[in-house]
């Protein structure tokens, strides 16, 4: 697979753009949805982490005819069946709270549904949809670890004050952007794209 010289990443979120920017490099231009004039509300409306991506990705070479690639992510808690998973930007909006992607209200309630559990596992997941020309992709990035009982940490954004990689002794909100980057779920998919390049 090559990448086109330019390609639009399905997001106005400033830290997944700088994110993905900092893990491609100079290998090819990306583009935000606001620098290509896209303020749609792209729906998101499938129940999986790979069907939103693609959605996504889709909606944008459909309407926009980009080379695309899209991401969802998902706060996966083993003590909460596995939630917020899909439904991670709109925890707290779909339980009762005001909007979405308000990221101190879903870290709120995340940790007042935790309270009193004991196992805390839970795993960041990322899923890359990717259109070229006529072709499709999927790349998937996980990274275990725990749910943390306080918020730690400035930096990150979402549930990183919350989330304790394993084998780690800091937040990915403690950790600065490229030693995020090195384990984070996004990079892992990222880098399951990059794996794909000619």
């Amino acid at each position: 697979m090559k990448l086109p010289e330019t390609i639009v990443f399905a997001t106005n979120n400033a830290h997944k753009l700088q994110e993905v920017r900092e893990i491609l490099g100079d290998r090819c231009r990306v583009l935000s949805l606001a620098e290509i004039n896209c303020h749609d509300d792209i729906p998101e409306t499938a129940d999986t982490l790979e069907g939103n991506a693609m959605l996504k990705a889709r909606w944008i070479k459909d309407h926009y005819g980009y080379d695309c690639f899209a991401d969802d992510t998902g706060l996966e808690v083993d003590a909460l069946g596995g939630a917020p998973g899909v439904k991670s930007a709109r925890y707290a909006a779909e339980n009762g709270g005001s909007g979405d992607h308000d990221s101190k209200a879903n870290m709120c309630l995340l940790l007042k549904n935790m309270e009193g559990k004991t196992d805390r596992s839970a795993r960041f997941r990322t899923v890359i949809a990717m259109i070229c020309g006529e072709e499709t992709y999927t790349f998937e990035g996980k990274v275990e670890g725990s749910i943390t009982e306080v918020p730690r940490g400035s930096d990150g954004f979402g549930y990183d004050p919350v989330f304790l990689p394993s084998g780690e002794s800091l937040t990915f909100a403690e950790m600065d952007g490229a030693r995020k980057n090195s384990m984070s779920h996004r990079g892992r998919a990222v880098g399951a794209l990059m794996e794909e390049l000619d």
